[in-house]
Parts: structure tokens; sequence; C-alpha cells
């Protein structure tokens, strides 16, 4: 995701994802599968191959794909070439990016996403850069319904969340990312409108840009998420609702 400070970004990406969804079923399943190879194909046991098979139930990904997935990561396969990387970088106007990829191909994918940055007005940093900006958390957004927003926040910081927030459509939680889980299912229990819930890394603080900028960094997070074996782009800047919509009507 490009960024988690705002309701109206969540929708963006979303609506990316559903526009590309052949791409996000692929991106889901090498997910699925690394998931399993690493902590097991039981999925009340495995609590990261957990959260990516809920997020594919939300995608409406088939449940065959998911099925293989899982069996293709037991199974060794191809899901045991992929390696796990995260790209620090800079986007114009010094933002911060995190670009986490699954790769069979280092080489490759490092030269796709240097030469997207470079001609996106960014550049590669070195490991460690940018990272300390960024704090891993669960995230949970909760489409607020019936003025119910003040209950729905007291039940998410009972349950250990560490922060909260709303703009008034939607509540956004954040817990540590062990707690995601525990949050999650005390405002399931709630009977709140659980819009998605997965792990991700946050800025610690954000930075905004000048109309110029943000649309060129839009752009560049939109290029680099077209890359095959890119899986998320974060950044630490706060665009500005008026931005994403000039840019998503150009």
């Amino acid at each position: 995701m490009s960024g988690h400070s705002k309701w109206s970004q969540i929708k963006r990406q979303k609506g990316t994802n559903d526009a590309k969804r052949g791409q996000l079923f692929t991106r889901l399943g090498r997910e699925i599968a690394v998931a399993a190879r690493e902590g097991g194909g039981d999925v009340d046991a495995n609590f990261r191959l957990r959260l990516v098979v809920q997020r594919a139930r939300e995608s409406n990904m088939p449940l065959d794909n998911v099925e293989r997935a899982i069996k293709r990561g037991i199974g060794g396969g191809d899901s045991g070439a992929l390696d796990e990387i995260t790209y620090e970088g800079y986007g114009p106007g010094g933002a911060a990016l995190l670009v986490q990829v699954m790769t069979d191909n280092r080489n490759r994918t490092v030269g796709e996403v240097r030469n997207v940055l470079t001609k996106g007005g960014g550049n590669l940093g070195e490991t460690g850069s940018v990272s300390w900006q960024f704090q891993d958390r669960g995230i949970i957004s909760v489409a607020i319904r019936d003025g119910n927003a003040e209950d729905l926040e007291l039940a998410a910081i009972d349950a250990g969340a560490v922060d909260v927030s709303s703009d008034g459509e939607t509540l956004e939680v954040l817990t540590e990312p062990e707690n995601l889980e525990a949050v999650r299912k005390a405002l399931d229990a709630s009977k709140a409108d659980i819009v998605n819930a997965e792990r991700g890394l946050v800025p610690s603080t954000t930075i905004t840009l000048d109309s110029r900028h943000a649309a060129t960094m839009l752009r560049l997070i939109d290029k680099l998420e077209e890359l095959d074996d890119v899986q998320r782009v974060y950044s630490n800047v706060d665009f500005a609702d008026e931005d994403i919509e000039a840019y998503e009507s150009s």
C-alpha cells in the first residue's frame, strides 16, 4: 500500500487492485505459498497464512487458487525459489519509499526497481536509509455506521490498539503486530464492519508535497506497483484528497 494515514488512500489502493485482479491474485498466491512454506499449511496455526488467506477471500480470489497456493508452499515447488526483499529509496521531494518484492531473480528485480525510480524522479537508497522511519503495525480499517465510531474506538482500545483515528467515514485502528488478531476479533464481536485487516508498515511521521510533486509521486508508486515482482509499496507521504482526485482524473 502507498500509505495508511487516510482512508481515501486505502480506497484508492483497493480500486487499483480491483482493476488489476489477475495481477492481484498472482501476488496473493505468491504470498500464500511463501507463508505456507515458512509456517505450514494449517491456517489456524499459521497467523501469517491466515491473514493473507483472509485478504484473498476479501478480494474474491477463487478457493481453488488459494488451495493450490498452499499446496505449492508446503510442497516446495516454485515457492522455494522466491526471496522476500525490501528495497529502500527516495521519491520526488525527498519522500521515503519502501518497495517489498518476492522474486526468483534478484538481479532482474533490483534493475527494474532502480529503473522505475530513476525515471520517476527518485533513486534507490542503501539498506537502512529510510526503513527507520516506518513501524511494523497491524492495520484495521472499519467503516463507520450510524455514529458508532466512539463505541468502536473504545472496543479497539480495550482490546489493545495502540492508535485509533477517524475521518468521519472510516475508523483506522493500529495495533502491535502480535495483537492484530485479538483486536480484529474484538471489533468483529462488536459488530464492526471491518473493511480490511492486515499487517503493514506505517510511517512514524508523514510529509506533505506540493501538487506537482504529489502527482509525480503517485505516478511513481503506480509504476512500481505495475512491476510483476512488487508486492507492496509504502511511502511516508500524506497525500491530500484533492491531489489524489486530480491525479486519477488526469
